[in-house]
């Protein structure tokens, strides 16, 4: 791990670090920059990502690539309806010498893939509350810690909902970043087919390593913010919640419920490392409001007169910036 000699000086280490993980993973994936900005800026502020998007926009393999990129251990958990809470955390065995033996699950990495997790019953998807949040597990009464950094990264397929169970809001909302995965252009679909149809496979280098990235998350949570960029954020977010008295009109008239304090925290968090991944030292509002959509798009719930106009969440949430 590099020696910096002050903050300034792990800034600009950080916004190289970056570009490196940028061209690492571009040897694999072709497009979705807004996605890998998102993901990576995730990792640096210490958060969870849920991507959804339909079959074979390369999820899976965007995550296994980033995983690859850095020097983290990871595992992919395929949720499916007969997956148990302790296929995921692990569970204690008899040894043969008659004592229990705690053999841990899957999710003892640093990155997890949670592929498709709106397929495996409630009971499974809550074994990943305590983990994403307290980052430790609990099993018959004894208290595991997870390896740190720990990031969840979760895929959703949006078609299919036949079989399936929606995430709980509780469980979205520990999710930092919603991101949605959109169909790649012509021209990069292209390139997919030319490099997935070859006998040719890229190998991605290491760019960072576990110690790294904690400096890099401790470095984000030191950066200074301005009193009217918190503001901005807190304001934003208080517009979204109907009934109250800073409600924007707009989401009086269109938002059963909106988001919690939780979104406030993120909007700044994110825009910390937004403004150090851009070459800034301090975040503006700017930097709030290109999180803001993948934070605020899980954590408001329209009501039946925006969804009989036809109106999305991201319709709402620009109309709100």
């Amino acid at each position: 791990m590099a020696q910096f000699q002050n903050d300034k000086e792990a800034a600009d280490s950080l916004k190289v670090a970056y570009q490196r993980l940028r061209q690492e993973i571009g040897k694999v994936i072709v497009g979705q920059d807004e996605v890998v900005r998102l993901v990576l800026t995730a990792v640096f502020a210490q958060g969870h990502c849920l991507l959804v998007g339909v079959p074979g926009l390369a999820k899976t393999l965007l995550i296994q690539t980033i995983a690859d990129s850095l020097d983290l251990s990871f595992n992919r958990i395929q949720f499916t309806p007969d997956l148990m809470p302790s296929d995921i955390v692990g569970s204690e065995t008899l040894t043969q010498q008659r004592e229990f033996q705690f053999v841990k699950g899957p999710i003892f990495a640093n990155i997890i893939l949670a592929d498709e997790i709106n397929r495996t019953p409630p009971k499974t998807q809550a074994a990943l509350l305590e983990s994403m949040q307290e980052y430790a597990v609990t099993v018959a009464g004894q208290r595991y810690p997870l390896a740190r950094p720990f990031f969840v990264l979760a895929t959703q397929n949006p078609i299919e909902q036949e079989g399936t169970y929606p995430l709980p809001e509780a469980q979205l909302d520990r999710f930092m970043f919603n991101i949605q995965l959109g169909y790649p252009s012509y021209e990069e679909e292209l390139n997919i087919v030319k490099n997935t149809t070859a006998d040719r496979k890229p190998t991605v280098s290491k760019v960072l390593e576990a110690a790294d990235i904690q400096a890099y998350q401790a470095l984000v949570r030191r950066v200074p913010v301005a009193d009217n960029v918190v503001e901005y954020a807190v304001g934003l977010v208080h517009k979204t919640r109907p009934n109250t008295a800073r409600t924007a009109p707009r989401a009086q008239q269109l938002l059963e419920w909106g988001a919690g304090p939780r979104a406030s925290q993120y909007l700044i968090v994110a825009a910390k490392c937004n403004a150090l991944l851009t070459g800034k030292y301090s975040p503006d509002i700017e930097d709030v409001r290109a999180v803001a959509l993948p934070i605020l798009r899980h954590r408001i719930v329209r009501n039946f007169k925006a969804e009989a106009e036809g109106l999305t969440v991201e319709q709402i949430i620009k109309e709100l910036l």
